[in-house]
Protein backbone atom coordinates (compact mmCIF):
# COMPACT_ATOMS: atom_id res chain seq x y z
CA UNK A 1 0.00 0.00 0.00
CA UNK A 2 0.89 3.82 -0.95
CA UNK A 3 0.15 7.09 0.97
CA UNK A 4 1.21 10.25 0.12
CA UNK A 5 0.80 13.43 1.45
CA UNK A 6 1.85 16.93 0.06
CA UNK A 7 2.50 19.95 1.22
CA UNK A 8 4.52 23.38 0.72
CA UNK A 9 1.22 25.03 -1.24
CA UNK A 10 0.33 28.60 -1.13
CA UNK A 11 -0.13 31.65 -2.49
CA UNK A 12 2.72 34.12 -4.27
CA UNK A 13 3.46 36.91 -6.10
CA UNK A 14 4.26 36.07 -9.99
CA UNK A 15 8.00 35.52 -10.50
CA UNK A 16 8.04 34.02 -6.94
CA UNK A 17 8.79 30.44 -6.09
CA UNK A 18 7.67 27.37 -4.26
CA UNK A 19 8.58 23.99 -2.91
CA UNK A 20 6.06 21.57 -3.50
CA UNK A 21 6.78 17.69 -1.13
CA UNK A 22 5.01 14.48 -1.36
CA UNK A 23 5.74 12.52 1.80
CA UNK A 24 5.33 8.99 0.49
CA UNK A 25 4.57 5.77 3.00
CA UNK A 26 5.49 2.78 0.93
CA UNK A 27 5.51 -0.89 1.92
CA UNK A 28 8.14 -2.93 1.33
CA UNK A 29 6.51 -4.63 -1.21
CA UNK A 30 5.55 -2.07 -3.22
CA UNK A 31 6.72 -1.88 -7.10
CA UNK A 32 6.35 2.06 -7.67
CA UNK A 33 8.42 2.67 -10.32
CA UNK A 34 7.81 6.06 -11.53
CA UNK A 35 6.31 9.31 -9.69
CA UNK A 36 4.78 12.44 -10.59
CA UNK A 37 2.65 15.90 -10.15
CA UNK A 38 -0.49 16.76 -11.91
CA UNK A 39 -2.00 20.03 -11.59
CA UNK A 40 -6.14 20.99 -12.19
CA UNK A 41 -7.18 24.28 -12.12
CA UNK A 42 -11.27 24.93 -12.09
CA UNK A 43 -12.59 24.01 -15.09
CA UNK A 44 -9.77 22.31 -16.79
CA UNK A 45 -8.64 18.61 -16.84
CA UNK A 46 -5.79 17.66 -15.02
CA UNK A 47 -2.47 17.44 -16.41
CA UNK A 48 0.80 15.98 -15.93
CA UNK A 49 3.40 18.74 -15.25
CA UNK A 50 6.40 16.78 -14.45
CA UNK A 51 7.53 12.83 -13.58
CA UNK A 52 10.33 10.59 -12.30
CA UNK A 53 11.30 7.12 -12.61
CA UNK A 54 12.68 6.30 -9.26
CA UNK A 55 14.93 3.61 -10.35
CA UNK A 56 16.93 5.62 -12.80
CA UNK A 57 16.08 9.07 -12.05
CA UNK A 58 15.13 10.06 -15.46
CA UNK A 59 12.56 13.15 -15.76
CA UNK A 60 10.41 14.76 -17.80
CA UNK A 61 8.31 17.70 -17.67
CA UNK A 62 5.55 19.51 -19.66
CA UNK A 63 6.70 22.04 -22.06
CA UNK A 64 4.64 24.71 -20.03
CA UNK A 65 7.22 24.34 -17.33
CA UNK A 66 10.13 23.02 -18.50
CA UNK A 67 13.24 25.52 -17.77
CA UNK A 68 11.05 26.62 -14.48
CA UNK A 69 9.98 23.66 -12.58
CA UNK A 70 12.64 20.72 -11.26
CA UNK A 71 11.49 17.15 -10.04
CA UNK A 72 13.59 15.46 -7.43
CA UNK A 73 13.41 12.61 -5.02
CA UNK A 74 15.15 12.10 -1.73
CA UNK A 75 15.20 8.08 -1.63
CA UNK A 76 16.40 8.24 2.23
CA UNK A 77 13.42 10.34 3.59
CA UNK A 78 10.89 9.33 1.07
CA UNK A 79 9.82 12.19 -0.10
CA UNK A 80 9.19 13.84 -4.10
CA UNK A 81 9.91 17.31 -4.37
CA UNK A 82 8.76 19.75 -7.20
CA UNK A 83 10.68 22.99 -6.86
CA UNK A 84 8.59 26.06 -8.96
CA UNK A 85 10.37 28.79 -10.06
CA UNK A 86 9.62 32.12 -12.00
CA UNK A 87 5.74 31.20 -11.23
CA UNK A 88 3.37 32.69 -13.52
CA UNK A 89 -0.79 32.90 -12.74
CA UNK A 90 -1.34 30.34 -15.34
CA UNK A 91 0.22 27.77 -12.80
CA UNK A 92 -2.37 28.42 -10.23
CA UNK A 93 -4.25 25.08 -9.91
CA UNK A 94 -4.70 22.14 -7.27
CA UNK A 95 -0.95 20.13 -7.29
CA UNK A 96 -0.86 16.56 -6.81
CA UNK A 97 1.24 13.68 -6.69
CA UNK A 98 1.09 10.32 -7.53
CA UNK A 99 2.74 6.69 -7.72
CA UNK A 100 2.54 4.27 -10.41
CA UNK A 101 4.43 1.08 -11.28
CA UNK A 102 6.08 1.97 -14.78
CA UNK A 103 9.91 1.64 -14.79
CA UNK A 104 10.21 3.07 -18.34
CA UNK A 105 8.40 4.25 -21.47
CA UNK A 106 8.13 7.99 -21.54
CA UNK A 107 6.75 10.98 -19.89
CA UNK A 108 3.80 9.40 -18.08
CA UNK A 109 1.75 12.25 -18.02
CA UNK A 110 -1.73 10.58 -18.12
CA UNK A 111 -3.54 9.89 -14.79
CA UNK A 112 -4.45 6.85 -16.07
CA UNK A 113 -0.96 5.48 -15.64
CA UNK A 114 -0.95 6.35 -11.58
CA UNK A 115 -1.95 3.85 -9.21
CA UNK A 116 -1.76 6.53 -5.75
CA UNK A 117 -3.08 9.73 -5.53
CA UNK A 118 -1.93 12.45 -2.65
CA UNK A 119 -4.75 15.05 -1.48
CA UNK A 120 -3.53 17.69 -3.32
CA UNK A 121 -2.12 20.78 -2.44
CA UNK A 122 -3.28 24.55 -3.53
CA UNK A 123 -0.86 26.78 -5.32
CA UNK A 124 -2.46 30.39 -6.12
CA UNK A 125 0.37 33.12 -8.26
CA UNK A 126 -1.12 36.78 -8.25
CA UNK A 127 -0.29 38.71 -10.63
Amino acid sequence: QVQLVESGGGSVQAGGSLRLSCAASVSTTSRIGSMGWFRQAPGKEREGVASIYTDTGITYYADSVKGRFTISRDRVKNTLYLQMNSLKPEDTAMYSCAAGFWRNGGSRFSPYEYAYWGQGTQVTVSS
